[in-house]
């Protein structure tokens, strides 16, 4: 089954969205037949990776279709249920990959809504009648705030550990202590606490921001959306734009969008992703982006990026290496970059500048080996050369018959940073913090041997050389486990600071490639195995390792 990351709200099965300007309504009800496979269903309001599609783009509209939107809650269609978390019978039946693909998809999209709190000036309220468990916490510790009705009933829990023994959680754990700042001790006893906390614990604890009685919950609700919503500098009568379907073409061989096409090479398990740069320069000014979104060509190049990286992550898990290219013109890359940059006090091009930050991420967080190619006509200048820096090597070709360069913009300096909070030129130079200024004060063109003095590229071979260098590298890495280059890219691609992100994103490839995979959890009498069986309870073995 080939996984369809696009939809729109008149398709949504599982979310209702409603705006009422400047408070949007983002309703889980999730219907229990239309998960992703007719091998379980979807009860409670837990979710699977459909759900999370129609969230991550219901988040993306919100950003970009509704400017008048300034705070978002967060609740539940069900009746004494807010969310039961991700479908326990879904991961039981999944094999691993998927499980770990799903996990980062899920926390990505959160993510995503912390960012939107953070440089949009949305804030996202989450108002939790009933239960509120494991996944469904995780959501609602994406939120700036949590608001719990208080019936004696409704609670908040991690509740995997004493009731699942499998993953405990895939990120909350992480925002408990680092974003909510609750106590170690507090929190620990929270997390092997099955029923979990209501409350006034739970506000106490810091786990919610309010409990309040059925009968005031609505108001309160509603009242603080409002005061959210006045905090907000987002346009009050700006203009939205539609986020047109990108209508991929898929066929044995790949995917083709106009400015993204991915070419399989199954044999090999490598596949050749191509991003191309704009064809004209940019507008004289950014209201021509409002009144024509499809001439926008950096948000439109970097959707296409993000649905291209989607599918070969849990579409194409054999593919193991992609071999990354650019291609056009430079100047209007550069051109594209500085525009974005002198405009960013407008709404849409700030949008635009956060979604190319937010899919470079995926890059960074792709489990495969990334090698960029730098070869006459490409074009790693500016926001595409980050694409060079996101790699685990560049080969760029050195001959002296066939000018071969790079260029630097305004976007290497900082805008697009990492998830460890800086550049991607900073994390490359660590230990020399000065090159950074030095390479940053050249915007002029860079030729091979130039770039490999400053430590831009891995190697520059020459004509005689280059191809079958590449080459090798490509059979050699091709030949490597896939578990061994998983961990050790995850590794050598974050260092520097630690950030929350980075946390979530290195326990949760640690996590899920060990818990995943132990009898523990997929024996024959492991818990995902055994869950739901009547009668039967897992087998654990009681070995620390």
């Amino acid at each position: 089954m080939s996984i369809v990351f696009e939809t729109e709200p008149d398709r949504y099965r599982h979310w209702k969205l409603t705006i009422e300007a400047p408070v949007a309504w983002l309703t889980m009800d999730v219907t229990e037949d239309a998960g992703l496979s007719s091998e379980y269903q979807l009860k409670l309001n837990s979710y699977d990776l459909g759900v999370d599609i129609e969230l991550n783009d219901a988040i993306q509209r919100l950003r970009f279709e509704h400017p008048e939107v300034r705070s978002v809650v967060m609740t539940s269609a069900k009746d004494r249920i807010f969310c039961a978390g991700a479908n326990i019978y879904m991961l039981g039946r999944s094999e691993h990959g998927f499980k770990v693909n799903f996990c980062k998809y899920t926390n990505e999209t959160r993510l995503a809504m912390e960012d939107a709190s953070e440089n949009s000036g949305i804030k996202f309220l989450c108002a939790v009648t009933g239960t509120c468990a494991g996944g469904g916490y995780e959501l609602a510790l994406a939120c700036d705030e949590i608001y719990l009705i208080d019936d004696g009933n409704s609670a908040v829990s991690l509740p995997e550990v004493p009731l699942l023994g499998v993953l405990p959680g895939t990120g909350g754990l992480t925002r408990v202590v680092d974003k909510r700042m609750v106590r170690r001790d507090r929190a620990d006893f929270f997390s092997t606490l099955a029923e979990g906390i209501r409350g006034k614990r739970a506000v106490e604890w810091g786990l919610v921001d309010a409990s309040i009685p059925r009968s005031k919950f609505d108001e309160a609700v509603k009242t603080r959306a409002t005061e959210l919503a006045a905090m907000s500098d987002r346009p009050v009568d700006a203009k939205g734009i539609k986020l047109s379907p990108l209508n991929p073409k898929f066929d044995e061989d790949g995917i083709s969008m106009p400015w993204v096409t991915v070419a399989l090479n199954r044999d090999k398990r490598t596949a050749e992703l191509i991003m191309r740069a704009p064809q004209t320069d940019p507008p004289s000014g950014a209201d021509h982006l409002v009144e024509e979104p499809e001439s926008n060509w950096a948000l439109q190049a970097f959707r296409q990026l993000e649905l291209a990286l989607h599918h070969v992550r849990l579409n194409e898990n054999e593919i193991g290496t992609l071999v990354i290219r650019a291609e056009g013109d430079q100047q209007k890359t550069v051109a594209w970059d500085e525009f974005i940059l002198a405009n960013q006090d407008h709404w849409l091009v700030r949008e635009t500048l956060h979604f190319m930050k937010r899919t470079l991420k995926k890059v960074d967080l792709t489990a495969k080996s990334l090698f960029a190619l730098i070869e006459p006509g490409s074009c790693f200048a500016g926001s595409l050369f980050e694409l060079a820096l996101a790699s685990d090597r560049t080969y760029m070709l050195d001959d002296l018959d066939e000018p071969n360069e790079i260029r630097l913009s305004g976007m290497n300096a900082g805008p697009l940073p990492m998830g460890n909070g800086i550049s991607r030129l900073e994390t490359r130079f660590l230990g020399d913090p000065k090159q950074v200024e030095e390479i940053l004060a050249n915007r002029d063109a860079i030729d091979a041997q130039t770039a490999l003095a400053a430590g831009l590229v891995l190697f520059a071979p020459d004509d005689i050389d280059y191809e079958d260098e590449v080459r090798l590298a490509l059979e050699e890495r091709s030949s490597l486990s896939p578990d061994s280059l998983t961990g050790m890219e995850a590794n050598l691609r974050f260092a520097g600071p630690e950030t929350m992100e980075t946390k979530i994103f290195g326990r949760l490839t640690a996590w899920q490639n060990w818990i995943f995979q132990r009898p523990n959890a997929v024996g024959e009498k492991g818990a995902l195995t055994v869950y739901g069986t009547p009668g039967a309870r897992p087998e654990f073995d009681w070995r620390r390792t």
